[in-house]
C-alpha cells in the first residue's frame, strides 16, 4: 500500500487498481490514460513473484540523487560526507552523487558558505564521478520567526490576502539571491551541477524563486547543469497570482512545469508525483506513469522522475520497501522511456 503496509490483492482487484490509477492521472491532469497495452505490462510487473524486479542488461539508466550522503547517516553509520562520497561510487557504484547542508536550504547553506566549499573541493579531489550540490528553495525558513517577512500562514486566516502576497513576493526576492549566490560558490569550487530539490514545497512562490534563480544562472554560466526536482505534481497557489513569462504558475501540472522549467534554462527536469497513502502501490505507479509519460513525449529536456519515501509511486515510509520501489522503477523506466530516476 502507499503507506508501506503489505496488503494481499487478487487479480481482478489489481486489473481494477491499475486502471483506476492511470484514469485519476488522466482526468485531473488532462492527458490522456494507459494504454490497454501498457496496462498488460503493468499487471505483469506487479504480479511478478519475484522480491526484486528489473529492467534487462543494457537498459539501464542514470541515478541522480536528492539530500546524496545524507542518505549514509540514516542508516546510522558513523561517517563524514567524503568517506560518503567515496562509498557511493566505490561500493555503491552510483552513477553520480550530491552534497548539500544537513539542513538542505539554501538560506542555511549560505552562512557557512565558505566550510561548504571546502568540504566539496575535497571531496572533488578524491572522487570521480558528478557531484551536484543540493539544496531547497524553502520559502517557508523566509518567514517569521525563522525569517525576516511576515508568516503568510498566518496571514492568510486573517482575511489580510494583500498583505499574505506582499510578504511571498519579497521572500521569492531574497530566496532568489540566496540560491543564486551560493549556487555561484560551489560552481566556482567545481560542483559538475546544481540540483534545487523539492522546488515548489511552499506553492508558486517557491517555485518562481527556483526559475528565476535558474535563468540568472543559466545567463551567468551557459554550461551549468541545473537539475531541478519538484515537490508535487501539482503547484499549489498559495500566492495564486505568480506568473513566469506570462504562464500562470498555480495549478500547474508535470507537463506544464516541464515547460516553464524549459524557459528557464533548466537542464534536468524531476517530476514529482505524490503517493496516496490509502491506495496501493499499483495504483499509485499507474498514476505516477500517467503523469510523467506526456515530460518524456512533449519536452526536449531529459526527465529524471522523483523516486522513493512517497513519490513515484513509492509508498510513503523513510526506507520504502525493496520490492514496491523496484517495481515502480522499472514500470516508470520501460513504459515512459524517461531518461533517469
Amino acid at each position: 500500500m502507499g503507506d508501506g503496509y503489505l496488503t494481499d490483492m487478487t487479480e481482478s482487484e489489481l486489473k481494477k487498481d491499475l486502471e483506476n490509477g492511470t484514469m485519476d492521472a488522466s482526468t485531473k491532469g488532462r492527458i490522456p490514460s494507459l494504454s490497454e497495452d501498457e496496462l498488460r505490462h503493468l499487471y505483469e510487473i506487479f504480479s511478478n513473484p519475484s522480491r526484486f524486479v528489473s529492467v534487462e542488461p543494457g537498459n539501464e539508466i542514470i541515478l541522480s540523487f536528492d539530500g546524496g550522503t545524507h542518505k549514509i547517516y540514516r542508516l546510522g553509520v558513523n561517517t563524514g560526507r567524503i568517506h560518503n562520497f567515496q562509498l557511493m561510487e566505490r561500493a555503491i557504484g552510483a552513477d553520480t552523487m550530491e552534497t548539500g547542508h544537513l539542513d538542505y536550504c539554501f538560506k542555511a547553506a549560505k552562512t557557512l558558505i565558505f566550510e561548504e566549499q571546502q568540504e566539496l573541493e575535497q571531496a572533488l579531489l578524491v572522487t570521480m564521478l558528478p557531484i551536484f550540490y543540493g539544496a531547497m528553495p524553502n520559502l517557508g525558513v523566509y518567514s517569521q520567526p525563522d525569517g525576516p517577512f511576515p508568516n503568510p500562514a498566518e496571514l492568510l486566516p486573517q482575511g489580510k490576502i494583500k498583505e499574505a502576497r506582499a510578504a511571498q513576493e519579497e521572500a521569492v526576492e531574497m530566496a532568489v539571491r540566496d540560491m543564486v549566490s551560493v549556487a555561484t560558490s560551489l560552481y566556482e569550487v567545481g560542483a559538475d551541477g546544481i540540483n534545487f530539490d523539492t522546488t515548489g514545497a511552499a506553492g508558486d512562490p517557491d517555485f518562481l524563486a527556483a526559475l528565476r534563480a535558474t535563468r540568472i544562472l543559466k545567463e551567468k554560466y551557459p554550461e551549468m547543469c541545473v537539475e531541478l526536482g519538484m515537490s508535487s505534481e501539482f503547484v499549489l497557489g498559495m500566492h495564486g497570482e505568480l506568473e513566469f513569462e506570462g504562464v500562470r504558475l498555480a495549478g500547474l501540472y508535470p507537463q506544464d512545469q516541464m515547460k516553464v522549467a524549459e524557459k528557464a534554462g533548466v537542464t534536468i527536469f524531476g517530476p514529482a508525483i505524490n503517493s496516496v497513502t490509502n491506495k496501493s502501490c499499483a495504483w499509485n505507479v499507474a498514476r505516477a506513469v500517467t503523469f510523467v509519460k506526456p515530460c518524456v513525449e512533449r519536452g526536449r529536456l531529459p526527465i529524471h522522475a522523483n523516486m522513493g519515501m512517497g513519490v513515484g509511486g513509492t509508498p510513503v515510509a523513510e526506507y520504502p520497501p525493496a520490492d514496491a520501489v523496484s517495481r515502480a522503477s522499472k514500470a516508470m523506466v520501460e513504459i515512459t522511456r524517461l531518461d533517469g530516476l
